[in-house]
């Protein structure tokens, strides 16, 4: 195996972390908990999230995670209930699972949005904040979020595939 193959399969193996189901609270008044679900597609070579918070200011999504071409790092293409199509630069390591967006792709970019999620120890809980910013430079938090890994989900179910398409 090549060291690109190598970087590629370790770079994948990261997003184990995220497996399985979790429940999504948005830290607003009045919203409903939703719930999050990672799973591997396409022989595991990407992974797909769905999102969905019964609440209408809140669209569903789903988003493909696929690793970038020099293995390093991974790209996150989001669409969403409203006909919303982004793109975000995503990293992931043992602690700290960032996306952010600077700069227009499929829709205009009328502001630049990043979101740092923080794992706790146990991998089980996702403490993260969105922020936006009209200029790239000055930042406000958008709204916090919290996930908690859904335990029935976790463990062996992390290296299993279904073959369900998104």
């Amino acid at each position: 195996m090549d060291d690109t193959a190598s970087i590629r399969r370790i770079t994948l193996a990261r997003l184990d972390a995220l497996v399985g189901d979790w429940t999504e609270q948005v830290n607003l008044p009045g919203t409903p908990a939703g719930r999050m679900s990672f799973e591997w597609t396409l022989d595991r070579q990407f992974l797909i999230q769905r999102s969905e918070i019964p609440e209408p200011d809140f669209p569903d999504s789903v988003a493909v995670i696929a690793v970038t071409s020099d293995g390093t790092g991974y790209t996150q293409h989001y669409f969403d209930s409203r006909g919303i199509v982004r793109t975000y630069v995503m990293t992931l390591d043992e602690r700290t699972w960032t996306l952010q967006r600077n700069r227009p792709d499929f829709t205009p970019l009328r502001f630049a949005q990043r979101f740092t999620g923080t794992f706790a120890a146990d991998g089980n809980t996702i403490t993260a904040t969105w922020e936006t910013s009209d200029d790239g430079e000055h930042w406000h938090k958008d709204f916090d979020l919290t996930y908690t890994r859904i335990p029935t989900t976790a463990g062996a179910q992390a290296g299993q595939e279904r073959n369900e398409t998104p």
